[in-house]
Parts: C-alpha cells; sequence; structure tokens
C-alpha cells in the first residue's frame, strides 16, 4: 500500500503528559470512523480532543460493504460502483429485479479508511492515534479509562467498537442462544475477455451446494472484465481456508470463468446471534458489531453503523448521554431475527427457500425495507404469509417464550 495514503500512522501521537480526552475511540474500522466524521461535521462538536487507539494502520483493502440508499449518502464520494439491477437465483431460477428508486452501492475498505484519514487530517480538530493493542478499558457514570501499553488514557466518553470489550454478560440474555455466523472468502478477479455484465449485481445466487449450511455467491462486476466475487455460509462455524478457494474455483468454472488473475482477496466472520449486546456500560459505549449493529438475520451493519451514528451525533450535541436505544415497536424487529435464527439453526428450513419464497412473492424493495428494520406492519404480515406458516409461527411462540 502507497505510504502516502492516509492511515493512523498518518495522526500526530499523543502529546507527552497528555492522558485526557474529550472522546477516546477503542478500534478505528467502519464504525467509528463513521461516527468521528460526522463529530467533526458538526459546529458543536468539532472542537472536542480525541484519541484513536488500533492494532492496525488501517491502510488495507481488508473489506467491501454493500449496501442500498434511495439518495445520495454521507459516503456518496467513495462509492466505487453502483448498480440499479440485481440478480437473484433461487429455487424458481434467475429473477432479474430493478432496485429504484434504490441504488445497489459498493463501498471498498482502502478507500473507506483513506477518505476518513484525510478527512480528520484536514480538520481543524486535535485528533491524535495510537498503533497499539487495547489492554483494558474501564468505565463508570463520569467517565471511562483505556490502558495501553501500561498507560491509562481517560476520556469523557470511550466509544469502542473491539467486540471482546462489550460487557455484555451485563446484559439480559435469551435462554436459547443461536450463535450463527455468516463467514465469506471473496476474489476480486480480472479476465483477459469480457465474462461479466456490469449493469447487474449478482445479490444472492443460491445455485450453489447447500449440504452444509444456507450458501450463496455474491458477484458484483466492476467492469466486463473485472468482478468480486465471494462465497457466503450462514452455518455454525467456518471452513478451513483453503475450502473457500476450491468453492470459488468451482464456481467460476461452472460459469464458464476459466481464466482470470486474483487481483485481490478478502475473508471475514460476522456474527449472526440472537446474544443480547449491551449498547453501553455506563460511559463506555459500544459501536457497530460490539454494539449490536449488525443485523441479526443478515449479517449487513453498514446502514445501521451510518443511523447509530447519526443518532449519537445528535444526543452529544444535546448534552445527553448517547445511548441510543431502540424504540417499542423496533423491537419487534429483533423478534423477527431471532425466529428466522432459530429456524435456520434447527435446520427446519432452508436459508436458500426462505429467501426464495420472500422474493417469489415480494418486491426486492420490501425486501430492503425488511432487511432495513423499516418495513410497516402489514409489510411484516404479509412477509410471513410468504414463508411455511407453521414452521415459522411454531418459532414465533418459542421466541415470545423465551
Amino acid at each position: 500500500m502507497n505510504q502516502s495514503i492516509p492511515s493512523l500512522s498518518s495522526l500526530p501521537a499523543p502529546a507527552k503528559g497528555v492522558t485526557h480526552y474529550d472522546y477516546i475511540f477503542t478500534g478505528t474500522g467502519c464504525a467509528a470512523l463513521s461516527l468521528l466524521l460526522r463529530l467533526l461535521a458538526h459546529p458543536q462538536l468539532q472542537h472536542k480532543s480525541v484519541l484513536l487507539i488500533d492494532e492496525q494502520l488501517k491502510n488495507q483493502n481488508d473489506r467491501t460493504w454493500c449496501f442500498w440508499e434511495k439518495e445520495a449518502g454521507f459516503f456518496e464520494p467513495i462509492v466505487h460502483h453502483r448498480w440499479q439491477q440485481l440478480q437473484f437465483t433461487g429455487n424458481s431460477g434467475k429473477q432479474l429485479f430493478l432496485t429504484a428508486p434504490y441504488t445497489y452501492k459498493m463501498i471498498k475498505g482502502a478507500d473507506f479508511y483513506a477518505h476518513a484519514f484525510a478527512v480528520v487530517l484536514q480538520s481543524k480538530a486535535v485528533v491524535c492515534a495510537l498503533q497499539a493493542q487495547v489492554q483494558n478499558i474501564c468505565y463508570n457514570n463520569q467517565g471511562a479509562e483505556v490502558k495501553v501499553a501500561d498507560v491509562c488514557y481517560t476520556a469523557n466518553y470511550v466509544f469502542n467498537s473491539i467486540p471482546s470489550f462489550n460487557l455484555s454478560s451485563l446484559a439480559k440474555q435469551p435462554k436459547q442462544l443461536y450463535p450463527l455466523v455468516q463467514h465469506f472468502k471473496g476474489w476480486v478477479i480480472t479476465t483477459s475477455q469480457p465474462a461479466f455484465d456490469v449493469s447487474t449485481a449478482v445479490f444472492m445466487d443460491f445455485d450453489v451446494p447447500q449440504n452444509v449450511g444456507t450458501a450463496f455467491v455474491y458477484l458484483l462486476p466492476m467492469a466486463n472484465n473485472k468482478a468480486l466475487v465471494e462465497y457466503t455460509f450462514f452455518n455454525r462455524q467456518p471452513l478451513p481456508p483453503n475450502a473457500y478457494d476450491t468453492l470459488l474455483q468451482q464456481y467460476l468454472q461452472n460459469r464458464g470463468v476459466n481464466e482470470y488473475q486474483i487481483e485481490e482477496t478478502e475473508i471475514g466472520a460476522i456474527p449472526m446471534t440472537n446474544r443480547v449486546f449491551a449498547p453501553a456500560n455506563n460511559n463506555l459505549i459500544h459501536l457497530g458489531t460490539a454494539g449490536g449493529q449488525t443485523k441479526a438475520s443478515s449479517g449487513f451493519t453498514f446502514q445501521f453503523i451510518q443511523k447509530h451514528s447519526e443518532a449519537i451525533v445528535q444526543l452529544l450535541a444535546n448534552h445527553r448521554h448517547p445511548v441510543v436505544a431502540p424504540g417499542f415497536f423496533q423491537k419487534r424487529f429483533a423478534l423477527y431475527d431471532a425466529v428466522l435464527l432459530q429456524v435456520l439453526w434447527h435446520n427446519r428450513l432452508e436459508g436458500k427457500a426462505i429467501f426464495s419464497n420472500i422474493l417469489a412473492k415480494q418486491s426486492i424493495q420490501t425486501l430492503f425495507r425488511f432487511l432495513d428494520n423499516e418495513t410497516t406492519l402489514l409489510e411484516e404480515v404479509a412477509i410471513m404469509h410468504s414463508v411455511p406458516t407453521n414452521i415459522f409461527l411454531r418459532a414465533a411462540i418459542k421466541e415470545i417464550a423465551n
């Protein structure tokens, strides 16, 4: 990676003897940087002192975020590619969906990090950084403390996105947990000849073996000879590393793509669980997956992070404690997620059949709203009627009693 590209190391280290900041961020991934940029953009908050702490420099293309929006979003300048037509392949074969008024968008991790650190460097705020491992985080109702290399740094608020520091044992957990994992490996490949329809993104291709759990492939063409192809599973544990390579090779071969160069690789695992993540422990505020912003039934996180960041900024600007609690009616989506996880955990119905049934009867726009937790009750009833009622009703009754 070009050393001139902004990264964590581009920021100044803490001044000698300075150990207190308005805000400390432990972890500097998507959630932390999304919130930080909004803080720097807000007139009432842009003067705050900030310390960023992460083991990694955040200068690698380690992940790709895909999401949908109706309008230009906060990170529109770094959207790498856009599609307004999606392909879904399930039990009824291939289906094409026009996404308007939504646009399906892709942001590359390296572009996101470089953009975020460039904005920080151009701001007038006091933002310092440490490339180091967080040893411990302590908190009370007056502030929080982070220990790094035996030095203690204090802050009015610590915004944490490191999952292991979310003390969610303090949160009441369901009696039955379903700790599924969304795990994946993707390649950005280039071919010598045109091989892809750049106008259409493959949203989910379930035309792959389902013998080890729910499995599908994303294929996101960026040019007629360049695409991100990603093999994804929803099940209980990741595969051996080389297993993904074999599956990706087979997928491409089955579709007539035999000669290609692998330009980039990404691999990851996202928790899909009904576990309750505490939003905060006093003045230790949790972000991203650590703060429960990953949708349990799909793994989608990016847009939930953006909504969460906006809400935190509004609370801070109004001098309120920045804990964003879901409204009473919003809690129903946690029930829907838990029901789906239960069905998948006990293998009562394949994920392929679930998504196929929904998209055979509902529009892609309705599915987007449902995955965004933005549907109406009437739309949710229609979605429920799209799947086998006997299976999902029993699961729902069990979850309500859980």
